[in-house]
């Protein structure tokens, strides 16, 4: 089976964590970092300076807070909106890989 050519530039992925953006989505879904933190099974300061460095490389806050709960920008919600399809693809991947 051949594998089809991928137009993508390596150099892009260099400055970013990929688990960074799986940090996002959960945050998203979560509308919290405390909750994202606790189903990521990390601590909320390392939640919090994921997002950070997340708001330098997209320039965009991200999210607002509202009472008690993040509302995305909607750079966010567009960011998310886009990775989500890629994330469950390659989470497809992993289970196969488990089986």
């Amino acid at each position: 089976m051949r594998l089809r050519k991928m137009k993508f530039d390596e150099r892009l992925f260099l400055d970013i964590d990929l688990n960074s953006l799986l940090t996002l989505l959960v945050v998203y879904r979560e509308q919290g970092v405390t909750k994202a933190a606790g189903r990521l099974e990390v601590h909320q300061p390392a939640v919090s300076n994921t997002l950070a460095k997340l708001r330098c490389y997209f320039c965009d806050p991200l999210f607002t807070r509202h009472c008690r709960t993040l509302l995305p920008t909607p750079k966010a919600t567009e960011i998310v909106k886009r990775l989500e399809p890629a994330l469950l693809e390659i989470q497809k991947v992993l289970m196969a890989a488990a089986n």
